[in-house]
């Protein structure tokens, strides 16, 4: 199944595949769902991934607006796959008219005063990740912060009631545990809506 996906993917130079997950609360990696897992790690365009999620943003096909898309989440570790990623997000907000936040959470932070700074450098550098111009018609915040990357994202979607996810991620056959299974992976298994897992 996943080879017909994939193959299914290149021939049609398809700019996206969607992917349904389990999602199951507790339950470990294995169980995310075989198939998807593997488009994950081995597509050459996004992937969407999309559980039950905490509130609909599709209405009544009767609606003139059926997409409610709102309020969008870039995670970011500032790497090229993350500004990769900032290129879907940034256009996709601007189409729906959704607020863009930022994120970079801190998990190795020093415990004195050190950590003030080390926070204001980073909103200095997530103010400056998505140039002046590319944010010209889209509302951006920016947030930081401290502790397990992918428990902060789900926290943070969750709060914030977001309605969409964007992650990079390494690209085609490049992904392994420490930067997929740790992060996006678990932020796709247990977060409360869907993820755009974009690769370079």
């Amino acid at each position: 199944m996943t080879d017909l996906i994939l193959s299914q993917a290149e021939e049609r130079a398809a700019n996206l595949i969607v992917m349904g997950t389990h999602g199951l609360r507790g339950i470990d990696r294995l169980m995310l769902g075989s198939v998807t897992e593997r488009v994950l790690r081995r597509a050459r365009c996004p992937v969407l991934a999309v559980r039950k999620p905490a509130h609909h943003v599709i209405s009544s096909v009767h609606d003139p607006e059926p997409v409610h898309l709102r309020k969008m989440l870039l995670c970011t570790d500032f790497s090229d796959h993350a500004h990769r990623a900032s290129e879907y997000a940034v256009s996709m907000a601007k189409e729906y008219g959704a607020e863009l936040t930022l994120l970079h959470v801190l998990e190795d932070v020093p415990r004195s005063a050190d950590l003030e700074s080390a926070t204001v450098k980073v909103a200095k550098q997530l103010e400056e990740f998505i140039v002046p111009k590319a944010r010209e018609g889209c509302t951006v915040k920016v947030m930081v912060r401290i502790g397990k990357p992918y428990q902060q994202i789900i926290e943070l979607a969750l709060e914030a009631q977001t309605d969409l996810v964007f992650m990079g991620v390494r690209g085609h056959g490049a992904l392994d545990t420490a930067i997929f299974g740790s992060t996006a992976y678990r932020v796709i298994q247990l977060g409360p809506c869907p993820v755009l897992a974009v690769h370079i």
